[in-house]
């Protein structure tokens, strides 16, 4: 046994000495000149406007400027609910720019959707548009290869990667359990925000990163997520933000960091092309709406809101330590506009886990008089991807509802009635059930790097890999076969006033690790459309309402105190009856509406559905008691 715990101890060594080499700074330099030199300066347009598409969206920037004055700005938003209609809208608005693009995400995949828009971006560039990349390192691209490939395509196209933790742009398993174990504090520390920018006058913002799932356009599994587009001088600000990334000393050029250096060196600059699409008519189908001017005004500019008072908050990369200027974090703005609230929040996260501070604000809230409604969209087990994120969500669910007043509505994994396209643009669902469950499933990039955590903890542990936690970022097993949907919207409306969308999951990780960003709308007609639109997720063909479970005939005082007891445990939360369960509304004639779980009559409206509701109860249901036991001190990097 010793024996194996010593040849354990030095193949961890060695990974940890190997992940750390770098190589010299003249192999860097060599690299980068490799890299450079291999960059074309062929330009396909010699016209003033890079040959951009003629765009009714691009025409919109330019008339929110021109109405636009010093004292008096003026702009065009519009929510972008359908997973399809936000894809259309990034690849128009790459096709009409004539100067530059910025694009800043979290996650940029390899499949139908992010090589879609990275051609684009390449044909972009081309055309004489200035195009820069950055991404964070967790999620940037798949290959070494594709990095090194667009490292190296063209002059006007500059990629860059951001916080790398052992002076790679990906980490393989292995590494990742290296840099967990020696850089764990810089390895949490990640970009989250989400920005796509067009000639500094037109913006794209919200939850939505690069991979198919946020498009509808995965078989199995979507998300149900929403952006803002915004056109108007806030798009300086945004400009300015991603300037702040982009020269920031944690944004290293993809050509000089050790693995893609290393790849240069060895092969040269590769090829760009890249694997067939997956479903080529579903990229041509867009690609022909992309063109068509009239239905780009019809879905995106006649719908747009002209609206007042909008502000983009975002965090910068020195988030970390004490900005010299004071300039607040995204997260604490946030949480003083919920502490504004005179009469109603509507807060949608996927993951209900809720920082100190804005436990603090919520339970401030409703110690007042006469306190706000507070209405909560947020995932059911069924629905989620992070089922760890769910369990330790479940622990303090007698407290967001006693001690918060909470209205908690969670996502159904297959909601009737969301914004969905299952045509030609969205998900496949003509194949056969049995089809899709017997075809191999792409791992995601998400559950890639989430079964990389996962092997950090215990590198090597076949127990690791088998036990109940092992698909603790993937969506658990259904009692039910067919293409799910899980919430991923980030958004927030106060008193129907001021509306928000953005990046923050309001949670731990939002307020202290990750960078942040959003739009804030301070205009009623905004506020009242996104509360529509927040409000339709809660709606009982699509979640379940979350109440107080009936007491126990036998000694309910003595039940309700040790489950309070346990709750307020760190660990070794082991009552197993909690406070609240599932309930579906049951309409009638004495219900015609659906209710508040408070509300005298919701026992006579509402039929319990069980804890879990949809979920196929295997190990799973192991994992989340233990989850919910043992794991708070996780809370802050979830």
């Amino acid at each position: 046994m010793k024996f194996v715990r010593g040849r354990v101890l030095l193949a961890l060594a060695a990974l940890l000495l190997g992940g750390c080499a770098s190589i010299s700074p003249q192999q860097r330099e060599a690299a980068a000149g490799v890299a450079i030199t291999a960059r074309s300066t062929q330009i396909d347009c010699n016209q003033a406007n890079a040959c951009a598409l003629a765009s009714p969206l691009h025409e919109m920037g330019e008339r929110a400027f021109a109405e636009s004055t010093p004292t008096s700005p003026k702009h065009y938003a519009r929510i972008v609910d359908g997973g399809p209609d936000a894809l259309l809208a990034r690849i128009h608005m790459i096709r009409a720019a004539r100067r530059n693009i910025d694009l800043q995400t979290y996650i940029f995949d390899e499949d139908d959707s992010a090589h879609l828009v990275l051609d684009e971006l390449q044909a972009a560039a081309f055309r004489g548009v200035k195009v820069r990349v950055l991404l964070d390192q967790l999620s940037a691209l798949e290959k070494v290869s594709t990095l090194a490939a667009f490292a190296a395509v063209h002059a006007n196209f500059e990629l860059r990667v951001y916080n790398p933790v052992l002076d790679r742009a990906r980490l393989s398993t292995p590494m990742y359990t290296v840099a967990a174990a020696c850089c764990w504090d810089k390895l949490n520390r990640r970009m989250h925000n989400k920005l796509l920018l067009v000639d500094g006058m037109l913006g794209i913002t919200g939850g939505r990163n690069y991979q198919d799932d946020y498009y509808d356009w995965d078989a199995a599994y979507n998300f149900r997520d929403r952006d803002l587009l915004i056109a108007g001088p806030v798009a300086r600000d945004m400009g300015a933000n991603f300037d702040a990334f982009w020269r920031s000393p944690l944004s290293v050029p993809a050509e000089r960091l050790g693995d893609v250096a290393r790849f240069l060196l060895a092969q040269g600059a590769p090829p760009l092309p890249h694997e067939p699409y997956r479903k080529p008519e579903r990229v041509q189908a867009l690609l022909a709406q992309v063109v068509d001017g009239p239905l780009i005004r019809n879905r995106f500019v006649e719908p747009a809101l002209s609206v007042q008072g909008v502000h983009f908050i975002g965090d910068l990369p020195d988030k970390h330590v004490e900005a010299a200027d004071g300039t607040a974090k995204a997260g604490s703005v946030l949480q003083q506009l919920i502490a504004s609230a005179r009469h109603e929040v509507l807060l949608q996260t996927p993951y209900l886990v809720l920082s100190k501070p804005a436990q603090h604000v919520f339970r401030s809230l409703h110690k007042q008089p006469e306190p706000p409604r507070v209405l909560i969209s947020t995932n059911s087990l069924a629905s989620t991807d992070a089922f760890i994120a769910y369990a330790i969500s479940r622990k303090y669910k007698r407290r967001y509802m006693r001690d918060f007043g909470f209205e908690i509505h969670e996502f159904k994994p297959f909601p009737a009635n969301v914004p969905f396209d299952p045509g030609p643009l969205g998900a496949d669902l003509q194949a056969p059930v049995d089809e899709v469950l017997a075809a191999p499933r792409r791992q995601t990039m998400r559950e890639r790097r989430l079964s990389q955590r996962r092997l950090s903890e215990a590198p090597g542990s076949e127990a690791s890999r088998n036990s109940p936690f092992s698909s603790g970022g993937m969506p658990v097993r259904l009692q039910r076969a067919g293409m799910r949907m899980g919430l991923h919207a980030k958004s927030m409306v106060v008193d129907e006033r001021v509306g928000v969308v953005g990046t923050h999951n309001f949670d731990p990780r939002g307020d202290t690790l990750n960078t942040e960003s959003a739009v804030v709308i301070a205009d009623p007609a905004f506020a009242r459309q996104l509360a529509a639109s927040i409000r339709g997720d809660m709606a009982p063909d699509n979640a379940w309402t979350i109440g107080r479970r009936d007491s126990s005939p036998i000694l309910p005082g003595v039940e309700f105190t040790l489950a309070r007891v346990s709750e307020r445990m760190p660990i070794f939360d082991l009552w197993p009856i909690k406070y609240a369960t599932s309930y579906q509304f049951v309409p009638g004639p004495d219900c015609p509406r659906p209710l508040s779980p408070f509300d005298a009559d919701f026992r006579r409206c509402y039929q319990p559905v069980g804890e879990f509701p949809e979920v196929d109860l295997g190990l799973k249901w192991l994992g989340v008691r233990l989850f919910t036991a043992f794991g708070a001190g996780l809370s802050p990097i979830l």
